[in-house]
């Protein structure tokens, strides 16, 4: 029966060249002149220490630009509180979230039952298998599931006929 599994993955080596090259621009930059700012990448998640608010905004923005020119999808971070660190700078967490959790997955597999169409859909740990009779059919909800936003950037992996 085809089948294909919905997934929400990041590659962490392409969020590593796009957190050093963020770095680099950053230690280029006129606007950071002078200042204390730092971008670290370490257990999944990007700590951003900056100068101020603004610089901070700027970072993130930059980081974003980097991320998305190496394609990878911005959905995937998490921001976490912007809070004060010492010498009057700023610390921001941003997680980088993988895997579909148990509510998103509900959602999706919500979604899939409403479209009446002749499959199933199961949650497994972290992502979410569709099967079905017809490969039309699984390839009509990969357009659906693409039309609709449920905060993840959903990949659609291991297509089996």
């Amino acid at each position: 029966m085809p089948s294909f599994d919905i997934a929400s993955k990041v590659d962490m080596q392409e969020v590593d060249n796009a957190v050093n090259q963020t770095r680099k621009e950053v230690a280029q930059r006129y606007d950071f002149k002078g200042t204390h700012n730092e971008i670290e990448l370490a257990n999944e998640a990007i700590t951003i220490l900056a100068a101020d608010d603004y610089k901070l905004k700027a970072i993130i923005d930059i980081l974003i630009g980097k991320l998305i020119r190496r394609k990878v999808s911005s959905k995937c971070l998490d921001y976490g509180k912007t809070e004060s660190a010492s010498h009057n700078t700023v610390r921001q967490q941003i997680s980088i979230v993988q895997g579909v959790d148990k509510e998103k997955g509900k959602e999706i597999v919500k979604q899939i039952k409403a479209s009446k169409l002749k499959v199933q859909a199961q949650i497994m740990d972290d992502q979410v298998r569709v099967s079905g009779k017809k490969l039309d059919d699984l390839q009509t909800v990969i357009q659906l599931l693409k039309e609709k936003d449920f905060g993840l950037a959903l990949q659609f992996i291991n297509m089996r006929s």
